[in-house]
């Protein structure tokens, strides 16, 4: 159990840290931290818990991970199941606590979004479904590609959780416009379940596209990185 309770509680961090960036001081009154703060927030969430917990579960936090890392040849796959469930209950329980401190301030509306994903007229700069998910499943390979590779035991040895990071960092800034950046369902169901409507409608395609792009990263490393003979 020790596992799963570091899955939800570093979980917890990224919903809280990268969300809550985003809901409470992306744009605050002429001192926000816009785009670039909030891309920043999220690789933070991830280089922190990769330091605090990736000696105890290995600080997936994301399904989507949790599924390269079985195709890549990483990870059990008796393990997804439970880390998944974990992953996403450690979102939730983060969503609540952002929710309710959102709450606190006269004119909150849940229904603005809640920093949730989104596509159509639900995308921040107004793309298609299908742009949002090339996004998704191309910015999901290239998340897996790095953390395979800094993870790699032939890899230079304490910096992955860096190199993680700030990958994560880029993909935000890359792709807020286009989807709000998912690349993780457990992030995307953790704030749609209290955003409800439309983000509830729109959040399969923030399960599927990663999931996707989380196995091709997996394939993609496992043909690139295989130590020839």
């Amino acid at each position: 159990m020790n596992k799963y309770g570091a899955e939800f509680f570093g979980t917890f961090w990224l919903v809280l840290g990268g969300c809550g960036s985003a809901v409470l001081a992306a744009a605050f009154p002429e001192v926000g931290i816009g785009l670039l703060g909030v891309s920043l927030a999220f690789g933070l969430t991830v280089l922190t818990m990769a330091f605090a917990i990736g000696h105890i579960s290995g600080c997936h936090l994301n399904p989507a991970v949790s599924f390269g890392l079985w195709a890549g040849g990483r990870f059990p796959a008796k393990e997804l199941l439970p880390y998944i469930v974990f992953q996403v209950l450690g979102g939730v329980a983060a969503g609540g606590v952002l929710y309710l401190i959102a709450s606190g301030k006269a004119g909150f509306e849940v229904s603005a979004g809640f920093a949730s994903n989104g596509y159509g007229a639900h995308s921040p700069g107004g793309y298609s479904l299908l742009a949002a998910l090339i996004t998704e499943v191309v910015m999901t390979m290239m998340f897996l590609l790095v953390i395979l590779g800094a993870t790699d035991n032939r890899a230079p040895q304490g910096f992955a959780p860096i190199a993680i990071g700030l990958c994560l960092t880029l993909i935000h800034l890359i792709s807020i416009p286009v989807t709000n950046t998912s690349v993780n369902p457990a992030r995307s169901t953790a704030v749609a379940v209290f955003a409800g409507d439309w983000a509830i409608a729109q959040l399969w395609l923030f399960w599927v596209a990663p999931i996707i792009g989380g196995i091709l990263g997996a394939v993609i490393y496992r043909f690139i990185g295989s130590e020839k003979s």
